[in-house]
Parts: C-alpha cells; structure tokens; sequence
C-alpha cells in the first residue's frame, strides 16, 4: 500500500493581551534597516496590525508555563506597540494576534526569527509603482498617498511618473532588461512612442546611459536655460499654450521647452514689442534680430552722443550708496581680506553704483532722424539695443534719382530704402526683421492718401520676375543678343572709364537673384528657360572639352548662334539694388545705367511681362503696398468709379478685392512696364496704362454686395459721391 502523506499542522493563533507579552534574546535582527519604528507605529495606529506575532510561552525552572510569552519573530512590531501604550494611545490589556508556537517544538526560536526574515519577498519596485497608481485612480492624493507611507508629495510623483512610462519599457524592466536609472531617464518625455523609438535606436548600442537617453528625448526641445526662454519667461510661454518637460529625478536647469516654434514667435513678437516702445525716439530705422552677425556695423557710421545727465533722484541715491562703499573700506582697511557678508555687501554696491553711472546716450535730433538702432538679445537672454548707426545711404549728399535722372529736391539721396517704403511706428520708423518690413509697421489703415515709393524689396523680387524674363527672350533671338555682346565688348575695349553697372555680366557669371518671390521658381519664364536649359544640356558632351570643341565647331550657324543667345541670357542682369556710394557695390549712377540698358534690351525682344506671366496679387504686390497704391492700380486698370468702390474698405479687403478686378486687366506696375511704350501712351494722351473710361464703369466691376452695401444706390447718389 502507498504510504499516506503527513498531515501538517499549524501552530493555532490566540489573542494575547499586549502585558503578558515580552521580547525575546533569540530574535536575529540587531541592525536597524527599512522603515523607522515610529513610523512603524503611526502605520499600525492608522490601519491596524496587519501580521500577528510569532510567540512561545515563557517557562519556569520546572517546565511550567509562566502566563507571559516571548517574542522570537515580530520584536519590531512589538517594538511599535510599546511606543503606542507609551504614548497611551493603545491599553496595556489590549490583545495583540499571536502565533503560539509549542515550547517544546523541535524548531528553535531563532529558527523562526531567521525565517521570517529570509522567507519574505521584497516588492519589485513595478509593483510599488503601480500600486500607487492604482491608490490614485481610487481617489487618493499625492499628499495622502504620502502621508500613508511616511514618504514626501515629491517621490510619489516620481514613483507614478515611472508607472506611466511606455507599457512595453516597463516589461524590460520587470525583466531586468532594464535598470532603473535608465527607467527614470524615460520619464523626461511622455511620449510613448517616442521613448520606445530611443530605446531601439540605443538597445544594442554601447551607450545606453541615462544621460544619452535623455538627451535624445529633448534633442527637439530647448533648455528653460536657453536665452530665448529666460527673454519670453517660462510663465508667458505656458500662458500662451506652451507645453514643458520635467526630469523629477535629477536637476533640470527648470526642464525643456518642447514647442520651440511657439517660443521663436513669442521671442519675434517681444522684440518687435520692444522695437515699437523704441520707435518714438525718432530713429528712421530699427533692425530687429535675434543675432547680429559679426561685423554688423561695418560700414555704418556710429553717432557720438552725450550721457544723460543724473537727475536729483538718482544723484541722490548714488551718493548714498558711494558713502556706505567707502565707509565699509575705511573699517576694513587693515584687514587682509573682507569677510564674506561685507564683500558681498561691497559687491552689490558697485553693481548698484555701476548702474546709475551707466547713463542712456543722447543724440542730435536732427542725425536721430536718419539713424538707426539694432534690438537683439544678448547671451545672457537679456534685451540689447544699440543705438547710432547711419547708413552710408542715409549721409547727407547731393545725387542723382536712380530712376528719373533728376537731382534729389533736398539735397538727400534718394535711393529707394527700407526708411521710404513704408509707414512705421513713432516718427515714421520702419522696423524690420531680416531685411523684412514687419506687419506691425504697417497698420491697416496706415496711408494718408499720398503715393509713397515702392518698398525696396518688393522692386528687388519685381526686377527679379523682370531680368528671369529678359533672360528667356534673349535666349530666343540670336541677333539680339549678339548685339548686346558687341555693346558689352565696344564698352570695354574702347571706354576708359569703368563698364560696371552694364546689364549683361559677359563672363558669363550666372547672376544670383537673393532677393526673388516665392512663386518666381514656379513662373511661366523659368519653366521656359529650365526646359531649354535642360534640352541643350542632353545635347552637349561636357564631360570631354575635345568632343565638346568638337561638338560646337560641327553647329550650323543658326544653332551656334542659339546656343550663344542662351548662354548669354545667364548674365543678364536687371536687378535693382542697394546703391552704395562708398565702392562696395553698385552706384546711384550704375544701377541709373543698368536699368536704362534692360529697358532697351527689353524693347528689343518686345518684352511683354503679362504674356510672361506676372500677375498682381495679394501675395506678389497688392498686400506689399499702402493702400494708395492698390486704389492707383484699379484706378488705370478699371477707372476712378471702381477705385472708390473700394476706398472705404480695410487693407486686407481691399488687397483681396483688387486681385480679384486686376486678374486679367494687363495692369502692371511701373517697374515692370516698358518705358517705351509708355512714352508712346503719353503721347497719345492714355496715360500710363491702357485707357478705361469711368462712365458705367461700376456696372460691369460687378463687386460683392458686401462691399457696396454702405455705397449710395442710384446714379445721382453716384455721381454726388464721386
């Protein structure tokens, strides 16, 4: 017969009161290690003992039991209870759960005692965080939470940051395929799927360091240290829907930014704030920057001013704080050094002193009003202005108009700048970020009525859209473009002076537009010239200078006389520039002559920038003008009617409107229209674009209601309006 297992038996448990109970020698733990034994108290005093003492009866010489019993496994709970009767918070009498294990059972006390120790698991740390997680799905708070294990607010945060790392990074670390440091480095960025990508990208590489983890998890992030988020402030970020990544494991400089896109507009938009509050000074320009480049200055006069004198106030309180600095000095003076409050004391003054000597420059009104200054950020995230700065183009001296010909009226030049084009703040300021006028200098309703030039980078991108078109009708007519090859060579064999300012760069050196419009890439003339670009280079072997010279020299003379009108067309320049008199680039007289070469260049082919594809719109023109100039442009193209159907609108309707009636009409502004023919309008008395007669005008526009609802209805009303 099999033989029946033993039954186990298990020492039965009774209720003991707490004064009948006493420590035993044989307990093994002597060390101090976990949890405190008050905390340990307050623990039982909030929820109860959770585990009964391990006891044996104590027994007298004789072998009989006294009443009391010692405790082998629990002395640390016991421990708490004493504290608790100490405190008379829990009775004497009180019964305590024990274990009663049999005095005369053959396992010793100390048996026990280490037993209870070895045999316990600890929690895998997984577990204690997911257990705090779920005590706060169930209601609790981090201070509660807490408050129950006698930890701070701070690691339960930490602890139920690490339980919400990526799902799948939380089972490596339960398998120890991660540790915990690396586990904490996850935590810097909430992004699930972004932590799993960082931990393939280093799983089998060398370098899987907390730190590496945690830089690639900000790598699109930036530092609250960073000089653009100490500028803004962190508060005015997250006020404007910023979001922000904390380490709450290690020291974080104040953790990350992660919407860097939204704090280069936050920076953008402060600095033209405090561009703006600049401007009633009087200074014609102000250049905001983020970073001024080394040089920025070079070939700018700075202005020599004065420091502004101290007001009583301040004359006051500077001698006040001088009065304490040296009075600190004469009691120290026989010391070899200060102590350490009256240095620092010492240190503070002189910053103070320093501050009330730093005095504001002040500058003749008459050189402010044709300065400038410069509003950056310097390297500690701190507004920098610099002030005086005169460009060479704003020196007073008498020159000649680049486009009419005729000597400046005051005696000032009058090349086309940034300080002309435009309405801005203050005294007529213009602020601009990157050679940009910003939309704030040019408030909605901002024109007085009067025809302002041009902005100087609009008639930049518009000769760009010009010269691309020069470009591919020379490439298409051989003879002219021979000509102006014999008109290049005649001026620079035969004239003495110098042939700059010539539009065709002869090299041929293919001329960069670096000011161009976004659609010029696009246009109708650069998909021309590209495809015959494109066809001739799948003809030519220029990978062989001896078959190449082999190739030309074969060309019948119509096709070598293509092939130079091509090459020929990449120097062609009509660009409009900056004039600088001062040597570095072009002159007022040079740029004079370039545009007047392109207009017969241009005359020559029958240039024709409608059929080459310009078109006025928003983005091109309309919304880069005041509105003087868009109501100019309806007016030639549809009449004075149309023109004052659309006077009462904002600048942004208006802008859209005119598209809207210019797509079609042939309209072009003056820097794109051939001179000659409008000289041959003007003397045929249609002015400069073609004519449209007012009468009915209005009825064939055929504007929205919106935008002649508040307009008088009938004809009388009309013409009382006109």
């Amino acid at each position: 017969m099999a033989k029946s297992a033993q039954k186990v038996t298990l020492s039965p448990s009774r209720d003991i009161p707490f004064d009948k109970l006493v420590l035993s020698q044989s307990n093994v733990r002597r060390i101090k290690a976990g949890i405190s034994v008050e905390e340990l108290a307050e623990d039982i005093a909030r929820r109860g003992l959770l585990q009964s003492l391990s006891v044996r009866p104590v027994l007298a010489e004789d072998g009989s039991e006294t009443g009391e019993f010692e405790i082998p496994a629990g002395g640390r709970r016991f421990q708490a209870l004493s504290l608790l009767v100490k405190q008379k918070r829990l009775a004497k009498t009180t019964p305590i759960p024990c274990i009663v294990r049999d005095a005369t059972s053959a396992i010793l006390a100390e048996d026990d005692s280490l037993a209870e120790n070895m045999q316990r698991a600890a929690l895998h740390p997984l577990d204690q965080f997911r257990a705090f997680v779920a005590l706060r799905e169930k209601g609790q708070g981090d201070e509660e939470i807490a408050a129950a294990f006698f930890v701070t607010p701070q690691v339960v945060k930490q602890r139920l940051k690490l339980a919400a790392v990526a799902p799948a990074l939380l089972e490596l670390y339960a398998e120890d395929e991660m540790t915990l440091e690396q586990l904490m480095a996850f935590t810097v960025n909430p992004d699930h799927e972004r932590q799993v990508q960082v931990w393939e990208a280093i799983r089998s590489s060398w370098n899987k360091e907390p730190y590496q983890i945690r830089r690639m998890l900000t790598e699109t992030s930036v530092r609250a240290s960073d000089r653009r988020a100490v500028f803004v402030g962190i508060e005015a970020y997250e006020m404007a829907g910023g979001t922000m990544l904390h380490d709450l494991f290690q020291g974080d400089d104040g953790g990350w930014l992660e919407d860097p896109a939204l704090l280069d507009r936050l920076v953008s938009e402060k600095l033209q704030a405090e561009a703006e509050a600049i401007a009633p000074e009087g200074w014609k320009w102000i250049e905001v920057s983020l970073d001024l480049p080394y040089g920025y200055s070079h070939g700018l006069r700075r202005l020599s001013g004065d420091p502004a004198p101290m007001t009583d106030d301040e004359g006051a309180a500077h001698a006040k704080l001088l009065a304490e600095y040296r009075a600190l000095e004469e009691e120290y003076e026989g010391q070899d050094e200060f102590p350490e409050e009256i240095d620092a004391r010492l240190g503070a003054l002189e910053v103070a002193m320093e501050k009330l000597e730093a005095r504001p420059l002040i500058f003749d009104d008459v050189e402010i009003a044709r300065a400038g200054a410069f509003v950056t950020l310097d390297r500690f995230g701190e507004l920098a202005v610099y002030r005086g700065f005169v460009r060479p183009e704003d020196e007073p001296r008498e020159d000649a108009d680049v486009h009419s010909g005729e000597p400046a009226a005051d005696g000032q030049g009058t090349e086309l700048s940034a300080a002309s084009s435009a309405d801005g703040v203050g005294h007529g300021t213009v602020i601009t970020s990157a050679g940009q006028a910003l939309a704030a200098n040019v408030p909605d309703d901002e024109d007085d009525g009067a025809l302002k030039p041009l902005p100087e980078r609009l008639v930049m991108e518009l000769t760009a859209h010009r010269t691309l078109a020069l470009r591919e009708a020379v490439g298409r007519s051989p003879d002219v473009a021979l000509t102006l090859l014999l008109l290049k060579l005649v001026c620079d064999t035969f004239r003495t002076s110098s042939s700059a300012g010539s539009c065709l760069e002869a090299s041929v050196r293919h001329v960069y537009m670096s000011a161009q419009a976004s659609d010029l890439k696009d246009s109708v003339v650069a998909k021309l010239l590209d495809d015959r670009h494109a066809e001739w280079e799948a003809d030519l072997p220029l990978d062989d200078d001896a078959a190449l010279w082999d190739y030309l020299t074969s060309l019948d003379q119509p096709s070598r006389l293509s092939l130079l009108a091509h090459c020929l067309s990449f120097g062609i320049n009509a660009l409009h520039e900056k004039v600088n008199p001062y040597g570095a680039g072009i002159s007022a007289g040079g740029l004079t002559r370039r545009m007047t070469q392109s207009d017969l260049v241009a005359q020559a082919v029958d240039l024709d920038m409608v059929e080459a594809g310009w078109e006025p719109t928003v983005d091109t023109y309309l919304n880069r003008v005041p509105k003087a100039r868009i109501l100019e442009a309806v007016r030639e193209a549809k009449g004075e009617g149309t023109a004052q159907l659309l006077d009462h609108l904002k600048k942004g309707e208006m802008a859209t409107e005119a598209e809207r009636l210019l797509k079609g009409s042939g309209w072009l502004p003056e820097v794109l229209r051939r001179h000659d023919l409008a000289a041959l309008d003007e003397a045929e008395g249609r002015g400069a674009s073609a004519p449209v007669s007012d009468a009915g005008q209005t009825e064939d526009v055929g504007l929205p209601a919106f935008l002649t609802a508040d307009l008088p209805g009938d004809d009388a009303s009309m013409m009382a309006a006109e």
